[in-house]
């Protein structure tokens, strides 16, 4: 199969509908990782954490559908892709729906679904693409599918114990001192 070059990354050319996917695909995955990093770096109340998580959630469903669309068009070369965002958009959902129904235990759930879900996505990006990049080309194979988890994992647990302890919730004091929201 011939290939092109974007940004110094060779690209399957497997015609017009897979390159459109791969368009949508790539925008998708950047707004995940910008609203996704948001998301996690916001206080945990109505603001910018639940407006970035939605914008997270719906681009999770795009990359979900455009890489169902590339998997189908090369389905020897990126079957393990697809599983990969069928694990991300599953745990966005399961995050998600943990949000939604408020049963108890349900923020430990939602981060774990959540954070769960860009780790994935950021695994399915280095799998796809860290033999081509240029300190990732160094790395074993096999470091592409774990790294992400283990930076992610000790980042969700941080997040939890500081969410327990009330930390990420409590507004910010203004520098007189006083809460602000």
């Amino acid at each position: 199969m011939n290939t092109i070059t974007i940004f110094g990354l060779e690209i399957p050319d497997a015609g017009p509908v897979f390159l459109t996917a791969l368009a949508f695909h790539i925008a998708a995955g950047l707004t995940c990782v910008t609203s996704g990093a948001l998301a996690a770096s916001a206080r945990k109340h109505p603001g910018r954490h639940p407006k970035a998580g939605k914008v997270y959630l719906w681009g999770i469903g795009v990359v979900f559908v455009t890489a169902s669309v590339m998997s189908v068009i090369r389905w020897r070369e990126n079957w393990h892709l697809f599983l990969v965002a069928l694990v991300a958009a599953g745990l966005a959902w399961f995050g998600w729906r943990s949000r939604v129904h408020r049963r108890p235990g349900w923020p430990v759930r939602h981060a774990i679904g959540m954070g769960g879900s860009y780790i994935a996505l950021l695994t399915g990006f280095y799998v796809d693409n860290g033999p081509q990049l240029p300190l990732w080309k160094r790395l074993p194979h096999w470091a592409f599918w774990v790294l992400p988890a283990a930076v992610g994992i000790p980042l969700i647990w941080w997040a939890l114990r500081r969410f327990k302890a009330g930390i990420s919730t409590r507004p910010r004091a203004s520098a007189t001192g006083a809460a602000t929201r």
